[in-house]
């Protein structure tokens, strides 16, 4: 469970996390880093796409400025996947309460702009 989220900083299950992150499940895979680092392509999502989750819930920072563009959206959707876009404090706590409810949930999550 995520149990705080701050401008750079995460804190996930006790744990203290300094860079953007990927939540597998119960999961995490610190120092994600993405192709093109304030635009998000397919190819920066091939872990949570082997994990085949339900729902990706993405965290675009702390103001937003991660951009996830609509044909990736429409991509991921015709997998399968549905997507929650939101700014990460708030993309934090959908997480938490898509874990919560036993729903098979990934999450990519920019700490930071």
């Amino acid at each position: 469970m995520i149990e705080l989220y701050d401008f750079g900083e995460i804190v996930i299950d006790g744990r203290r996390y300094v860079s953007d992150v990927i939540l597998l499940g119960g999961e995490v895979r610190s120092g994600w880093w993405r192709r093109e680092g304030h635009e998000l392509a397919i190819e920066d999502l091939e872990e949570i796409l082997k994990f085949k989750p339900e729902v990706l819930v993405v965290g675009t920072g702390y103001s937003g400025l991660m951009k996830v563009p609509d044909n990736l959206r429409r991509q991921l959707e015709s997998l399968g996947v549905r997507v929650i876009v939101q700014l990460t404090a708030e993309a934090c706590k959908t997480y938490n309460s898509l874990l919560k409810s036993g729903v098979k949930v990934a999450a990519a999550l920019h700490l930071t702009c």
